[in-house]
């Protein structure tokens, strides 16, 4: 278990990190026409979203991360928040935030 909270702390660190970095580019768009012309404004409205979109995505992987340490301290880590059966190992080395087993992520999938 202590290699699994240092992966989520090292992820956790990682995507704090990230956000910090990405602050500007999700910022807004200045419309001054005499500095930033028209095709110029438009692609730094496409970053724009794009950069936003990138923070909606990291939050929730931070959201997630956060969530996976609270069950390793509360002892529920690794259970399927579905049915309470383990969740493989091999998934959660793969995804060390995953909540279902295969069988409830393949059933919520559908």
């Amino acid at each position: 278990m202590d290699d699994i909270r240092a992966r989520l702390l090292a992820l956790q660190q990682e995507l704090e990190a990230d956000a910090a970095a990405g602050e500007d580019a999700a910022g807004t768009v200045e419309l001054d026409q005499s500095r930033v012309g028209r095709l110029s404004r438009m692609d730094a409205m496409q970053a724009q979203a794009m950069a936003q979109a990138t923070d909606r995505r990291r939050e929730s992987q931070l959201r997630g991360v956060k969530a996976a340490l609270t069950r390793l301290e509360e002892g529920s880590y690794g259970l399927c928040l579905s049915c309470d059966q383990p969740i493989n190992e091999k998934r959660l080395a793969i995804d060390p935030t995953a909540t279902l087993c295969i069988d409830c992520a393949s059933k919520a999938e559908n």
